[in-house]
């Protein structure tokens, strides 16, 4: 005879293709499978700071006059990963002038993985020797305090839709 009995056929349209039901079984209902975690890549610890340089003795006149302009060139600088400048984004820690014009700028990435670690100092140091009356600038990059997002300027946080 066979698996299938062919002799019999349906009593009704309704009972073709649909199965048994039975009204006294339980629900079965799958156990609940937690989905893997994606495995994230561990952020490589933080390179030492590049402080190489003795503390600037800073100049409070010479620092009041030429630090709103070292504040305007250095925000022409972007990191390339990011539409908002590096000092709304709070990457600029400080601003040191002394009386010859000497300036210190200490700054720290967003991460130390940054892909833009190598240029970002560079790109700074050369905005700053660039405002008239500079004589010459160095950059720090710095570790400590570690950078987070509370260190970004409200308007930075409303361009990046975080307000």
């Amino acid at each position: 005879m066979g698996i299938f009995n062919l002799s019999t056929l349906p009593d009704s349209p309704d009972e073709t293709d649909a199965p048994a039901v039975d009204s006294t079984a339980s629900e079965m209902v799958p156990p609940r499978v937690e989905s893997p975690r994606p495995v994230l890549p561990v952020e490589p610890p933080a390179p030492p700071s590049t402080t190489t340089h003795e503390p600037i003795v800073t100049d409070p006149l010479k620092t009041l006059e030429l630090k709103p302009k070292l504040i305007e060139a250095l925000s022409t600088v972007y990191d390339p990963e990011i539409p908002v400048n590096i000092y709304e984004m709070g990457l600029i820690y400080d601003i040191d002038v002394d009386a010859e014009g000497l300036v210190g700028v200490r700054m720290t990435l967003t991460s130390p993985g940054c892909p833009a670690a190598q240029s970002l100092p560079v790109e700074v140091k050369a905005k700053a020797k660039a405002v008239p009356g500079v004589s010459d600038a160095w950059v720090d990059v710095v570790w400590d305090p570690q950078w987070d997002m509370d260190k970004m300027s409200d308007a930075a946080k409303l361009q990046l839709g975080l307000l």
